[in-house]
C-alpha cells in the first residue's frame, strides 16, 4: 500500500519551454502508465501529492483537487519554466478540479485529456481536440478481468479467518464427536463461504453489463442466490446433519456475504460515485447484517437441535 513517487515536476524525453505539461497523480502505476504511453515524447509531468492514491479515485476523495494543483504549480516554479499557461488534466480527474479557481489563482489553463494515456499524443497533436471516443471509458470483460485478483485476494484472505472460526464452532456445537461435526457440518460452511467469495467476487464481475438494477448490492445479490441454490443441489435434498434449518442459514448467509463483496468491486469500477456508494450501503448494510445475524443464528440452532 505505499507504491507512490515523490510528488514534484518530471522531464519525459527531452522537454523545453514550450512543451505541454501533462498532470498526473503520485500513485507510481499512473505514473508509469504515463510514460510508457508516451515512447519519444518530449513533455513535462506535474506530479501531485495525491498519497499514492491513483487519480480519479483521488479525485472523488479530494486529494486530486484544486488545492494541491495549485500548490504543486507554485512550488515547481512551473511559471518560470514554461512559456505557455496550460495544464493537461487527466479527464477523470475532473471531479476533484475547480477549473476556473486554478486559472484564477494560478494564471494556468485547465484542459482536459483524453480517458485512456495511450490517446493523449493524438490528442495534443490534434491541437488538444479529444474526439467522441477518447471521452468514453468503457469497461469490457478483459478489463474487468484484470481487477478480479486483487479483490479475490482480499476477499480470501478475511474468509480464512471467518471459515477458521465457522469451523471451530462447527466442532463444538455439532451433535457428534469434534472431527465428526467437522466433516459434516464444518465443511458444507467452508464450501458456502468459498461460493459466496466465488459468486460475489468472480461472477459478479464477470456479468456485471447484464445483471439487473443499478446498485451493485443487487448485482451481487442474484449471483448470491444462484450459488445458494448450487449449494443446496450438492448437498441433496435432505441436507446436511443440520437439516431444512441448516439449509436455510445458508441460503441467507450466502446471498448476503455475496452482495457484500459485490459492493467492493464499486471502487475497481467505472460507475463509482461517492455520494452513491454512501446511499447504497445506507440502504443495503442493514438488509445484509439483518440476514447475516438471521443466518447465523438459525445455523447455530440447527447445530443445536440436530
Amino acid at each position: 500500500m505505499n507504491y507512490n513517487v515523490d510528488p514534484g515536476l518530471y522531464a519525459l524525453g527531452n522537454p523545453d519551454s514550450a512543451s505541454p505539461v501533462l498532470v498526473s497523480a503520485n500513485y507510481k502505476l499512473s505514473f508509469d502508465r504515463l510514460r510508457k504511453a508516451l515512447p519519444g515524447f518530449d513533455a513535462w509531468i506535474l506530479v501531485l501529492d495525491t498519497k499514492g492514491v491513483n487519480v480519479w479515485c483521488a479525485a472523488g476523495k479530494g486529494t486530486f483537487g484544486t488545492g494541491e494543483l495549485v500548490h504543486r504549480v507554485d512550488a515547481s516554479g512551473l511559471s518560470r519554466i514554461v512559456s505557455h499557461n496550460r495544464l493537461t488534466l487527466p479527464q477523470l480527474a475532473a471531479p476533484g478540479i475547480a477549473a476556473h479557481q486554478v486559472g484564477k489563482i494560478s494564471g494556468f489553463n485547465v484542459v482536459y485529456g483524453p480517458v485512456r494515456a495511450e490517446d493523449l499524443r493524438r490528442f495534443i497533436t490534434a491541437g488538444y481536440r479529444a474526439s467522441p471516443r477518447m471521452r468514453v471509458k468503457a469497461f469490457p470483460l478483459l478489463e474487468r478481468l484484470v481487477l478480479i485478483p486483487v479483490e479475490l485476494v482480499a476477499a480470501l484472505k478475511a474468509s480464512l479467518v471467518v471459515i477458521a472460526v465457522l469451523f471451530l464452532l462447527s466442532g463444538l456445537l455439532g451433535p457428534q464427536g469434534f472431527v465428526a461435526n467437522l466433516s459434516s457440518h464444518g465443511l458444507l460452511a467452508g464450501a458456502a463461504v468459498l461460493t459466496a467469495v466465488f459468486f460475489g467476487a468472480v461472477v459478479t464481475p464477470i456479468l456485471l453489463p447484464w445483471l439487473p438494477g443499478r446498485a451493485f448490492s443487487l448485482k451481487g445479490l442474484l449471483p448470491g442466490l444462484a450459488g445458494a441454490g448450487l449449494l443446496m443441489l450438492s448437498r441433496g435434498t435432505d441436507g446436511a446433519g443440520g437439516g431444512f434449518p441448516e439449509m436455510l442459514a445458508w441460503f441467507l448467509l450466502v446471498p448476503a456475504l455475496a452482495s457484500y463483496l459485490a459492493m467492493n468491486f464499486t471502487g475497481a469500477s467505472t460507475y463509482t460515485s461517492l455520494s452513491g456508494v454512501k446511499k447504497e450501503m445506507r440502504r443495503a448494510l442493514p438488509v445484509q447484517i439483518g440476514a447475516g445475524v438471521l443466518g447465523l443464528s438459525l445455523w447455530i440452532y440447527a447445530l443445536s437441535a440436530a
